[in-house]
């Protein structure tokens, strides 16, 4: 059997092992490795090379990024923000129809602004707007899905931990596309609050409002989120003037927030040891997924798929946008299986030779980044669309009194502004890349 033959004989063996439960990161290790052994015939490449790739790959200094952001959420959490940023949203326009909702979506993007994962952002909003929305008179279904939609905004929003990951695998400037996916988080939060609008004309019964606020109240609410203002500005603002490197900006940014933290009374010796074990466990998770990432693309690299798919794609004439949707489509089906870290992990190696080869009539940084930030819209819309979307799961566990089959209807507006935006990006490519 030919090495890619191997190769794409292992992308349903490895799906098949994702799908009975085996974790996505010794998947991808134990594919790798096998794989390996079959290409070189022996097992002594196989441990040179598991050396190497381990220490080339935990060396990085860009990595060191990762388990930062994710302290800066864990103590962002505890100082009380993503409550103080919601609280705020919601006194200026809970009282509308859908107006809490919204308020819901807009704290969430400000979350996402200085959380940098998505998980975190629905499971923290979860446990701060779930009650109040229940509260207000919202519907369950509506509710759950609107905190799984703006949950996506942390990875869209900077600071994105999968950002990062890709602009490490396509040697990208990590600054250049956080200032690209500016414009896109914008429009993934007004799209959200567009289509709370539409729902609460449609179905105004399964909405509810909350009392008015006096005006004088109503700033009390906004000046309280003055330290999410302060991190933000610090962090992305630091790194755009060059006074920092993206690693040591999320240095200041977990300083910021603990800083915050233990303003507001919510940092001491148990919630500081709680924080960094979570940030430990999290960042555990994700390195052992970039190491079988690693290893598998190795052995993929090893195969000469890549560059054989880069080969057939530029020479067989096909559109180079028919490919591109092409290729934006099977993200969207492997939302459905996987999570976006492993997605971005396996497939960029394989996609990106093969979109690279392909005119797009643009610059080839303007287009790595171009295409970087669709990659992670629709690697977003993975983690909302039914039956698997993690997002739908993480806010489904928080209210059990929702069935899951509310979620999901609710959640298909949301979905299909996600399509809209998706096309208008790859319509109009100068979204992005006006701010290069």
């Amino acid at each position: 059997m030919s090495g890619i033959e191997l190769a794409a004989w292992s992308f349903p063996i490895l799906l098949l092992m994702i799908f009975i439960r085996i974790p996505i990161g010794l998947s991808m290790l134990v594919c790798g490795l096998v794989g390996a052994w079959m290409v070189y015939g022996s097992a002594t490449p196989i441990l040179n090379q598991l050396k190497q790739v381990t220490y080339g790959t935990f060396s990085s200094y860009n990595l060191s990024v990762i388990p930062l952001f994710l302290l800066m959420g864990q103590f962002a959490a505890l100082g009380g923000l993503s409550q103080a940023l919601f609280k705020a949203a919601e006194a200026w326009i809970g009282h509308r129809k859908g107006g809490v909702a919204m308020a819901a979506v807009g704290a969430c993007a400000g979350f996402g602004a200085i959380c940098g994962s998505s998980l975190a952002t629905a499971a923290t909003m979860g446990q701060v707007a779930l009650p109040e929305l229940k509260r207000a008179g919202y519907a369950g279904g509506i509710s759950t899905a609107t905190l799984a939609a703006g949950g996506t905004l942390g990875i869209l929003i900077p600071p994105s931990v999968v950002l990062v990951i890709y602009a490490i695998l396509t040697e990208q400037n990590i600054a250049k596309l956080f200032l690209a996916a500016f414009v896109p988080g914008i429009l993934a939060a007004i799209g959200y609050m567009m289509v709370i609008a539409i729902y609460a004309r449609v179905r105004p019964l399964e909405m509810g409002t909350v009392p008015p606020l006096p005006m004088k109240e109503r700033w009390k609410a906004t000046a309280r989120v003055w330290p999410v203002m302060v991190i933000f500005l610090s962090v992305v603002g630091g790194i755009y003037a060059g006074l920092f490197t993206p690693t040591e900006g999320a240095a200041v940014g977990a300083f910021g927030t603990a800083v915050a933290a233990w303003w507001a009374g919510g940092l001491n010796r148990k919630t500081v040891l709680a924080a960094l074990l979570g940030t430990a466990v999290a960042t555990g998770m994700i390195f052992m997924i970039v190491l079988g990432a690693g290893v598998y693309n190795t052995f993929l690299a090893l195969s000469q798929l890549p560059q054989e798919a880069a080969a057939m794609v530029g020479g067989s004439g096909l559109n180079p946008w028919v490919v591109l949707i092409a290729i934006l489509a099977i993200y969207v089906v492997l939302g459905c299986f996987m999570d976006s870290l492993s997605m971005i992990l396996l497939t960029i190696p394989v996609f990106f030779p093969v979109v690279t080869a392909l005119d797009f009539g643009m610059p080839p940084e303007h287009f790595a980044i171009w295409f970087g930030i669709l990659v992670l819209i629709v690697v977003e819309v993975g983690l909302i669309t039914p039956p698997v979307g993690m997002n739908l799961f993480v806010i489904n566990s928080m209210a059990k009194d929702v069935p899951i089959m509310d979620t999901y209807r609710g959640v298909i507006p949301f979905v299909l502004s996600d399509f809209m935006r998706t096309a208008l990006l790859v319509a109009f490519p100068a979204i992005v890349t006006f701010v290069l």
